[in-house]
């Protein structure tokens, strides 16, 4: 499993999750009514769990509630899909600078000559920071001989790769929506769990109940995270015993992906034009947010999610799509891009996990050839989940259709190593500086593999993955869609091609 910094409280949000859908699957009249009284049950009191008092304990499970369910902890809805529990995040200290135990009272008090605010006082056994004075300019730190001066970080903030985190006045956590990219980096940064993510397993839960065909839609990133045997066939079977129509692999969304990009790639390289992938949401609100001017090289191919979605509902058009993967971003591209025929609802594992778990279902072990070809993606496709896995089909699919582009491509993970790809881009040295006349982004290090909702990244579960993809079959990009197009004179099924 992967660890995180609130790793203890997971399974008490998990927890939450899980009674949500309980509650939801049992009662489609009175939930609200069950949910009401829900904290109270939970946690009878009168001592408290792991917060200060059981009434705290009481509304942060309230707050986790109301996002389980699609809404907001609080009255206010900025359009986010990350939100701060206050009550969670009131039990956080004031980051600033600490004076520890180091400190030897010296008498040359370098500390206090060296700080410019008067936050710096002489103490009884040790100096101390006055914090209403103190601006956390850092000198005191810098210029004290023993090193008995420390910065406490807020682990949320130090997370956040665009500065979207700030503080109110009270010190509680605030997330900016105008700079937030929804990478998700935060949510399991926070030692408190005061970060999560409104769902829709509710939503889900409720189509499912109406009658409707509801396609799951399982990501690439999927094979490996839950062991051995646990292949896209277990997920059909799971998925199917609790009422969804069926389960496609997005990876067959990305194989159409990769065509679109790889065209769309080929006329900018006949023309010498910049090009960027489009595939992962937060890296697409990256560049809208924070480099403007390179907004026009974003590939206007849609993401392997909404190409998928398009298709199953080309081929049913009563069809309710819904994600499910390791990203957070995936939600925010349901918000904020509004792409017509994109998926009708994403949700991270966990939330899949609750659905299943609150009906006695879990994953079997099933061998993957069981499903149907047209099912499937191509091992391309399946790739899409590693950093490099959609330049690297892009440029199987080139090779595929007789092109010798010899596309410069660099391919980037992780938002810091991304931002100095970017900075060199908007300087115009992207050739000098990498070499490259088109860039592949991914927000998460390492690919979606290593999303911020995973279920496991460990190195065991990257070799369980590599086992399993060993075996996929040898299908090209071409052959994967020829064999999903086969047959299909439909005008908007065929305009997939």
């Amino acid at each position: 499993m992967t660890v995180y910094a609130d790793q203890n409280l997971m399974k008490t949000r998990e927890d939450t999750v899980y009674q949500v859908a309980k509650l939801a699957w049992e009662h489609e009249d009175d939930l609200d009514q069950e949910l009401e009284y829900l904290p109270e049950k939970t946690l009878p009191g009168p001592l408290p769990t792991y917060r200060c008092c059981v009434y705290k304990e009481r509304e942060v499970f309230r707050q986790r509630i109301r996002l389980s369910t699609g809404k907001t902890p609080g009255p206010e809805d900025n359009g986010s899909m990350i939100h701060v529990l206050t009550p969670a995040c009131s039990d956080c200290p004031i980051s600033g600078y600490l004076v520890t135990e180091v400190c030897q009272n010296c008498a040359g008090k370098s500390c206090l000559n060296s700080c410019k605010f008067g936050a710096v006082i002489v103490g009884k056994d040790r100096t101390e920071i006055d914090k209403t004075r103190c601006k956390e300019c850092g000198m005191c730190a810098r210029s004290c001989p023993y090193n008995a001066i420390v910065h406490i970080k807020r682990p949320c903030k130090t997370s956040c790769p665009v500065g979207a985190l700030t503080y109110d006045e009270n010190g509680l956590a605030v997330i900016d929506p105008e700079k937030c990219i929804s990478c998700g980096q935060c949510l399991h940064k926070c030692p408190f769990g005061a970060i999560g993510t409104r769902d829709s397993l509710l939503q889900v839960i409720r189509a499912i109940q109406s009658g409707k065909r509801v396609y799951a839609m399982v990501a690439p990133a999927a094979e490996g995270q839950y062991g051995k045997g646990i292949t896209v066939e277990s997920w059909r079977q799971a998925a199917k015993k609790i009422g969804f129509h069926d389960l496609v692999e997005v990876a067959l969304g990305a194989d159409l992906t990769t065509e679109a990009e790889a065209m769309e790639w080929h006329e900018a390289y006949l023309k010498g034009e910049h090009k960027v992938t489009s595939c992962c949401p937060a890296f697409v609100n990256l560049i809208n947010k924070y480099y403007p001017e390179l907004s026009s090289w974003v590939s206007t191919s849609v993401s392997p999610m909404c190409q998928l979605s398009r298709l199953i509902k080309a081929k049913d058009p009563e069809a309710v799509t819904v994600f499910i993967g390791p990203c957070v971003a995936k939600k925010s591209e349901l918000v904020d891009q509004k792409i017509e025929g994109n998926a009708d609802y994403a949700l991270i594992f966990n939330e899949f996990e609750a659905m299943l778990h609150a009906r006695g279902v879990w994953f079997e072990p099933q061998e993957e050839d069981a499903a149907e070809p047209e099912q499937q993606g191509s091992i391309y496709g399946k790739r899409y989940a590693n950093a490099g896995g959609v330049a690297n089909s892009v440029v199987e699919y080139l090779k595929e259709k007789g092109f010798e582009d010899e596309l410069q491509v660099i391919r980037v993970s992780g938002v810091k190593e991304i931002k100095k790809v970017l900075d060199s881009a908007v300087k115009g040295r992207l050739i000098e500086d990498y070499h490259a006349q088109f860039i592949e982004g991914m927000c998460c290090e390492g690919g979606c593999f290593h999303g911020p909702c995973s279920n496991d990244t460990s190195v065991k579960a990257r070799k369980v993955r590599e086992d399993m993809l060993s075996k996929a079959d040898d299908r090209t990009i071409m052959e994967s869609l020829d064999t999903v197009f086969k047959g299909e004179d439909s005008p908007e099924f065929r305009r997939h091609r």
